[in-house]
């Protein structure tokens, strides 16, 4: 669920907001948990908060046959939560990062349009703002994290393979530091869990036995791709800062770091950001970043060729071991004083300079 290296895309998560604010909202406040009672007690109080995402994109034909460059259009399925009465739902970033369009599903059938308003792709959690709430539907708590413990029986409800409104039962087998798994999020907390997880889970809710959601489901490790492997989920405090405390843009981007022998294959003199998709009015795409339009096979990975690569941002090069952080502290300067951001990006095999303003 988390490709190796997907994690570049951390260079431009904040970059993009040269056409976006940042979101800075208190801490959500959903319906008080009741006293613990029994696990159907407490799954049918949360259950209507969870929705099932569903999103639309175009991507590179991967058909046999199919032209080579054409476009066609594919349907995604992840889960979500509802977090606060105004209609936020919290997801993982790869659910919905490069969506042309979103639409959430409540128990009933009720389908809502939703559109993306942040997104940390190192840390794979995602806030989408609904047009309305359906009635009668309560959001939940994002609880405290910090007081979970190892052994703690905990349940998760999403929509694996698409069967939606699906609960399965674990323990929070371990905590996970920042940089301590292979799992590629090098820029958070993670809960390791028992509890089966399958592709479309992901982005939907851990709960603790009191309804509150610890944590939000990323990815899975497995040999078959199957629930047999270990379960990862960003944890609730580290969702709630990211998303709903300190500013966060949507990007619209997915891109693949290219160093060392796959930058000299690319011809770059050290490393670059090989944009893959970009979603259809995203910041990236009025920014006037290109997609990747050719799909090849580099040993075991899948990568979109064609599109444009990054090579630096600022003067800063992407090759560069502290770029992060030096690319992070120029964006909230330049936010602060309405400056410009340049990015340096190879296409067509030329150089290209794209800039745009940065608004407080």
């Amino acid at each position: 669920m988390c490709a190796r290296n997907r994690v570049a895309v951390w260079l431009l998560a904040g970059l993009l907001a040269t056409v976006a604010t940042g979101l800075c909202a208190a801490p959500a406040q959903g319906a008080k948990p009741s006293a613990p009672g029994s696990l159907s007690q407490v799954f049918k109080r949360v259950d209507p908060a969870v929705v099932v995402i569903r999103t639309s994109e175009q991507v590179a034909a991967a058909v046999p046959g199919a032209p080579s460059g054409m476009l066609m259009s594919v349907a995604g399925v992840g889960s979500g939560v509802l977090v606060s009465a105004d209609g936020k739902v919290v997801t993982a970033a790869h659910v919905v990062q490069t969506a042309d369009r979103v639409d959430v599903e409540f128990t009933g059938g009720t389908v809502v349009k939703a559109r993306i308003v942040a997104s940390d792709a190192t840390a794979d959690v995602a806030l989408l703002q609904l047009e309305s709430v359906p009635p009668h539907i309560a959001p939940v708590r994002l609880g405290n994290s910090d007081k979970v413990e190892v052994g703690d029986q905990a349940f998760i409800v999403g929509a694996p393979l698409g069967i939606s409104h699906t609960l399965t039962v674990g323990h929070v087998s371990a905590r996970r530091q920042p940089n301590s798994t292979y799992s590629g999020l090098i820029a958070t907390e993670l809960f390791q869990t028992d509890a089966a997880i399958n592709r479309g889970n992901s982005g939907g809710p851990m709960f603790d036995m009191n309804g509150e959601v610890i944590g939000i489901v990323t990815h899975i490790v497995s040999v078959s791709g199957g629930s047999e492997g270990l379960g990862f989920v960003v944890t609730s405090n580290m969702a709630r800062r990211l998303l709903l405390e300190e500013p966060s843009v949507w990007s619209g981007l997915d891109g693949y770091l290219l160093t060392g022998e796959l930058a000299h294959v690319f011809n770059l003199p050290a490393a670059g950001l090989l944009v893959q998709r970009v979603a259809r009015g995203s910041p990236a795409a009025r920014l006037g970043l290109r997609g990747g339009l050719y799909r090849i096979a580099i040993g075991d990975e899948q990568l979109l060729i064609g599109g444009d690569v990054i090579i630096a941002v600022d003067e800063i090069p992407l090759a560069e071991p502290d770029a992060y952080e030096r690319i992070r502290r120029r964006l909230m300067d330049a936010r602060a004083s309405d400056g410009v951001i340049h990015l340096s990006v190879m296409r067509d095999g030329e150089l290209n300079e794209l800039a745009a303003g940065i608004g407080p």
